[in-house]
C-alpha cells in the first residue's frame, strides 16, 4: 500500500504560503517513494468554533481541481468538520490520521492548531512523529513585504477589489470556475453579449464593480479578454440578485452551458446605476476599449 506524506491545513485560496506545503511534501513524497496528499475540511473550522459564516476564496469543490492544476497534487483527502471532530483531542486526530490514510509524514506551517482546543501545536506534531519513526516538515510563514501571506488578508483584498495585490498574495489570479447560465439576453440587443455567471454559496464575492479578466473555456486552448461586471445590475434590475456578466473581445460563439474559468486581473472602476441603456452600452464599449489597451 502506498505510504502518504501529508500536508495539513484548511487551504482557502490556495496562495504562496500554502504552496510552500505543496512543494515541500512533493519533495518529501518523492525522496521516500510516497505520495504526497493534502488534508483540509469540508467547511471552515471557525465557522463552527465561532458561529461566524466565513466566506470563502475558493469553493471546496473547486479545491481539489486547483490543487492537481496549481500543484499537480491528485489526493485531497476532504474532512467533515463537525462537533465530534472539533472535540477530538490532537493526538487521537493524528493517530486516526496516521492509521486510516498510511501517513509516513506530515508537512504544517508553523503556526498550525489542531485538535481540541487547538492544543495541537506544530511544536508538539513535530515531537509526535519523532517518537514513531514519522517524518514532519515544520514551515515558516511566508512574508511579502512584511505582510504574513493568509487567506484572512487576502480575503479582505479582495472585498476591497485589490485583485492586483491579491494575485500577488495568492501566486495566480483570483477566479471564479462555473457553468454558463441563461441570462436576461439584454447585451445581445445591445450589441454586447455577455456569458453570465454566478458565485457558489459561501464563497466570497469581490468589490462590485468591472473588472479586466481572462476567460478559459473548456475545451478550447484560447485563452481570451472580456470585460467582467459584478454586481446588481443596478440600470436593468431591482432584484439585488448578485450576478457576474463578462463582455468577452472578439468573441461570437454561444457557449451556454460551457464550463468557464474567469482569472480577475484588474479592478476598472466601481458599479453604477447609469440613466438607461444607450448610456450603459456606451460604458461597456468603453471599459472593452481599455481592457483591450491593458497588458495583461
Amino acid at each position: 500500500m502506498v505510504k502518504r506524506i501529508i500536508a495539513l491545513g484548511f487551504f482557502d485560496g490556495l496562495h504562496r504560503g500554502h504552496a510552500t506545503l505543496m512543494e515541500r511534501a512533493k519533495q518529501r513524497a518523492a525522496e521516500l517513494g510516497a505520495s504526497p496528499a493534502v488534508m483540509t475540511f469540508d467547511t471552515h473550522p471557525d465557522e463552527l468554533v465561532t458561529g461566524v459564516k466565513v466566506p470563502l476564496i475558493t469553493s471546496p469543490s473547486e479545491r481539489a481541481h486547483e490543487l492537481r492544476r496549481l500543484f499537480g497534487i491528485d489526493e485531497m483527502i476532504s474532512l467533515r468538520f463537525d462537533k465530534s471532530m472539533m472535540n477530538m483531542p490532537w493526538e487521537e486526530f493524528v493517530s486516526w490520521l496516521t492509521e486510516n490514510f498510511d501517513a509516513t509524514g506530515y508537512v504544517v506551517g508553523e503556526d498550525f492548531c489542531f485538535g481540541r482546543g487547538g492544543k495541537g501545536t506544530a511544536e508538539l506534531l513535530e515531537a509526535w512523529c519523532a517518537e514513531r519513526g514519522l517524518t514532519c516538515d515544520v514551515m515558516p510563514q511566508l512574508l511579502i513585504d512584511g505582510v504574513v501571506v493568509s487567506s484572512t488578508y487576502i480575503r479582505q483584498l479582495l472585498l476591497d477589489g485589490e485583485t492586483e495585490k491579491a494575485a500577488r498574495f495568492l501566486g495566480h489570479p483570483a477566479e471564479l470556475t462555473g457553468d454558463v447560465l441563461y441570462g436576461y439576453r439584454l447585451g445581445s440587443k445591445m450589441g454586447t453579449p455577455t456569458i453570465n455567471m454566478r458565485y457558489p454559496d459561501g464563497v466570497l464575492i469581490p468589490r462590485h464593480g468591472v473588472y479586466a479578466t481572462r476567460v478559459h473555456i473548456e475545451e478550447d486552448p484560447t485563452v481570451y479578454r472580456a470585460v467582467t461586471n459584478i454586481g446588481v445590475r443596478p440600470t436593468v434590475s431591482g432584484d439585488g440578485v448578485v450576478s457576474v456578466e463578462s463582455y468577452i473581445l472578439d468573441f461570437s460563439r454561444n457557449i451556454y452551458g460551457y464550463r468557464v474559468r474567469l482569472e480577475f486581473m484588474a479592478f476598472i472602476r466601481p458599479e453604477r446605476k447609469f440613466s438607461g441603456i444607450d448610456e450603459l452600452k456606451a460604458q461597456i464599449l468603453a471599459d472593452a476599449e481599455k481592457v483591450r489597451n491593458l497588458e495583461y
